[in-house]
């Protein structure tokens, strides 16, 4: 075992275990020091992304990531967002967002398409390697959302989320919960297909896209500024319906398909 003074005592709380090996969750444990080191090193040593970090208290007194452990001191660390009865503590505040814009990285295609629905702007290029989604990340302010731990502790990174399931249905839910968004939510705002604007169009202007029996029985119907695809409540607006009720109500996800679309002849997608 690390001698005291040559070792700190670590502790994670809530959903910080989950990055950590099984006999290192929910308990204190040292990890040996043999020179300084700030903390956001020790934290990121343990696997542990910087973006999910809220609150570090050492010794009781919370500080920020670049204080200095010299060794014996006991090492606190809580989650974003996670309420804590701590009256003086002071958490990690990062700059904040003016508005909540995501960029995701290669394997999150579901989740974006669901994130669009919703109204969020939230870019998607498969092509782009982990280098290129942090610097974007960071010059354009946008929230990085991903499953790969080692792109949120880039240094250049400083808002993003670690989505902790693999299911697109809970995963729109924990972005939403987290970033505590319903206030936020505006269907039919943005193109699921190209993340464009949407803006409501006379029907006698887009007639030829509409199909003949949706002519006679739908008279609202919306554009994108990009693509120029046309969204209106169709067959597939109930399914959209279910989405937003369970963000809405927090329900349990029971991972319904968005709509999807058929190109601008089935536009509810």
């Amino acid at each position: 075992m690390a001698d005291e003074f040559t070792s700190v005592e670590v502790r994670f709380y809530e959903e910080l275990n989950d990055f950590l090996p099984a006999e290192r969750r929910k308990r204190a444990f040292r990890v040996p020091l043999s020179e300084p080191r700030s903390v956001k090193d020790l934290i990121e040593s343990l696997q542990v992304p910087h973006t999910e970090v809220d609150l570090i208290l050492v010794d009781g007194e919370s500080v920020g990531f670049e204080h200095l452990l010299r060794g014996g001191e006991r090492v606190a660390v809580y989650p974003v967002f996670e309420s804590l009865n701590v009256a003086s503590a002071s958490r990690l505040h990062r700059p904040p967002l003016r508005a909540p814009r995501f960029l995701a990285d290669v394997h999150l295609g579901a989740l974006v398409r669901r994130l669009r629905l919703l109204g969020f702007d939230c870019l998607y290029e498969p092509p782009w390697d982990d280098a290129i989604l942090a610097q974007r990340s960071a010059s354009e302010q946008r929230i990085l959302l991903t499953r790969d731990r080692r792109l949120l502790m880039r240094a250049v990174v400083t808002h993003g989320v670690f989505l902790h399931s693999d299911q697109p249905d809970e995963q729109m839910l924990e972005v939403v919960r987290r970033l505590d968004l319903r206030d936020e939510i505006r269907p039919l705002a943005r193109c699921s297909v190209c993340n464009g604007r949407l803006a409501e169009v006379r029907k006698e202007e887009v007639r030829e896209l509409i199909p003949p029996k949706t002519w006679h029985y739908t008279d609202v119907y919306y554009q994108c500024s990009q693509c120029r695809k046309l969204y209106w409540k169709g067959t597939h607006w109930p399914r959209l319906r279910q989405i937003l009720d369970r963000v809405l109500t927090d329900a349990p996800p029971e991972n319904v398909s968005p709509p999807t679309g058929g190109g601008d002849r089935d536009p509810a997608g």
